[in-house]
């Protein structure tokens, strides 16, 4: 991804060719985030364990045990992060997002703190191409579309695992983590029939990501088609493909989705459509308000879980 900057006047033909190049550039190789801490951190002892994602990707992953539980949350994460979070508030990170205001530290620790808490298992991993986990594909980020062998991957290894095996499931996942969870249901809903439940945070449609991106660097609006090719040219898919709106019909499971509202970095009306197009009644969407801060929607669980803990307790009982 490009380092964006802060400023809506007219650049230079040559400073447009930069963002373009980097932006696309981006979906060949992702920069990985370090793990800057586990959950020992937050007094949970864990097990780090590995598994292979549906097409042998090595997948490397934490289990939090809780004892007398029969109860398993599988956890993914956005892309850019990994199974810690983000460390935004380091460079270069920090520099990359300054401009959308999300230059902070996303930690998910807490998170697990509090669904080990609330009397839950829990499986949290990288995806492929981020943290520990393997490369796949080239190394190319696909929104999802690879990426959704990891979210079986993840599945098959809990039901496989003695301890895990038998343990009614719930999916906690994230951005690039929801839409690969989406499009794992659509392609392969064989492994989600006894999925009790799904709760995804923003998932995404990338053309709208990166109209706004380019809006942030200053870049004319009508270059986004240009960028489309280019991420085309990189990765074989264009933004249509790597859009989870047209999977989501395919969701079976009852689905919390939350999104904050304002967020600099989209439009409402991507989640308000990916919702849309899940079937049934079994679903609401919550949106964040008063903040325009992408990563406040991913901090959101560690300060108010309510909400998401109510969905998995209905649902996994």
């Amino acid at each position: 991804m490009a380092q964006i900057d802060d400023e809506r006047a007219s650049v230079s033909e040559e400073r447009i060719a930069q963002v373009l190049k980097g932006i696309a550039d981006g979906f060949k190789s992702q920069l990985r985030a370090p793990i800057l801490s586990t959950p020992a951190d937050q007094g949970l002892e864990f097990e780090a364990v590995t598994f292979p994602s549906q097409d042998g990707v090595p997948l490397e992953a934490w289990l939090i045990s809780r004892t007398g539980s029969d109860k398993l949350v599988i956890v993914n994460h956005p892309r850019g992060f990994n199974r810690y979070g983000s460390p935004s508030h380091l460079e270069p990170w920090k520099s990359m997002f300054a401009a959308s205001g999300n230059d902070f530290e996303v930690s998910f620790i807490p998170d697990y703190r509090i669904l080990h808490d609330a009397g839950y298992n829990v499986l949290t991993y990288d995806l492929r191409n981020h943290g520990h986990s393997g490369a796949g594909n080239g190394g190319i980020v696909t929104s999802g579309n690879f990426e959704s062998r990891d979210v079986i991957g993840s599945l098959v290894y809990a039901r496989t695992r003695k301890e895990l095996s038998g343990m009614t499931i719930g999916l906690f996942s994230r951005c690039l983590g929801c839409n690969s969870t989406i499009f794992a249901m659509s392609r392969h809903p064989e492994h989600f029939k006894d999925v009790r439940c799904l709760v995804g945070a923003q998932p995404l449609s990338p053309k709208f990501f990166y109209e706004r991106l380019l809006d942030f660097a200053g870049v004319p609006a009508d270059r986004i088609n240009e960028l489309d090719r280019s991420i085309k040219i990189n990765t074989s898919f264009d933004f249509q493909q790597l859009s989870p709106t047209q999977a989501a019909k395919d969701v079976t499971v009852p689905a919390f989705i939350y999104q904050v509202h304002d967020d600099s970095m989209t439009k409402p009306v991507d989640v308000q459509s990916i919702f849309d197009n899940m079937p049934g009644d079994n679903k609401e969407l919550f949106w964040i308000q008063g903040t325009t801060r992408r990563w406040d929607g991913y901090n959101y669980f560690s300060k108010d879980p309510s909400k998401m803990l109510g969905w998995f307790n209905k649902y996994m009982q």
